[in-house]
Formats: structure tokens, C-alpha cells, sequence
């Protein structure tokens, strides 16, 4: 027999064509997807600080991901970096964040980039809990 707190977790729903677009459109511009849903101060707040985090991290000369099957935390910190969508395509497209790293502080702006696509991803995330009325 089903307790009343899981009668309460099993709401299901309805995946309309704003659940698939917000978090696909979200991903691709950071911010994006919260304000096609007119939630300005959400979206331009979201936008703000990927964008500042992803350029922070790129001025400290932080390295940039590839794609590759060697080390498990490359691996990683690629799936990182491609959280951040249409900013990992022009960082790519424009050879961005892919010299050698000479400073010390490099290693902390390889962790802005990679933090500021997990960001992105949680965004998302919550852009489409917000599309399917799961989250105001």
C-alpha cells in the first residue's frame, strides 16, 4: 500500500513543446531559457554569471576541453566545458582557451570554465521545471 508521501512524489507532468525548447534553447544561450518564459530577473541573472564565469575564466588563461578517450578527469572536465553550449562552440570555433598553460592561475580559470557549464546545465535543468509547471 502507498503511503500518502509517495502518492505526493508521483505527480506526474504534462511535457508541452516549452519543456523540450526552454532547456534546449537554455542550454545553447545561457539564460535563454528562463527568459523565453519571461522570467527577466532569473534569466538575465543566469545569463550574467555563466557568461561572467566562462570569460573570467578564459582571461586567466584557463584550458578548455577537447573531446578525447585518455584521462578520466579530461574526460570530465570536457563534459564541464560542454555545459556551457553555445559558449563552448565559439571558445572551439575561435581556438579560445586551448594554449599551454604558463600560470599558475590557469588552473582556476580551467575550473571557471568547467563550473560555468555545470551552472548552465543546473539552469537548464530548472528552466524546464519551470516549462512543465513543476517549479514557478
Amino acid at each position: 500500500m502507498a503511503t500518502a508521501s509517495e502518492k505526493i512524489n508521483t505527480q506526474e507532468y504534462p511535457l508541452t513543446t516549452m519543456g523540450i525548447v526552454a532547456p534546449l534553447v537554455g542550454w545553447l544561450i545561457p539564460g535563454a531559457g528562463h527568459l523565453i518564459q519571461k522570467k527577466w530577473i532569473r534569466g538575465l541573472l543566469l545569463t550574467l554569471s555563466v557568461s561572467a564565469m566562462f570569460f573570467l575564466g578564459l582571461m586567466m588563461e584557463g584550458k578548455v576541453y577537447t573531446p578525447n578517450a585518455g584521462d578520466v578527469l579530461e574526460m570530465l572536465g570536457f563534459v564541464g566545458d560542454l555545459g556551457s553550449g553555445g559558449l563552448y562552440c565559439l571558445s572551439r570555433l575561435l581556438d579560445w582557451g586551448q594554449g599551454a598553460i604558463n600560470v599558475a592561475g590557469a588552473d582556476y580559470g580551467t575550473k571557471f570554465v568547467i563550473v560555468a557549464g555545470l551552472l548552465n546545465i543546473i539552469s537548464a535543468v530548472d528552466a524546464h521545471h519551470i516549462a512543465i509547471g513543476k517549479k514557478s
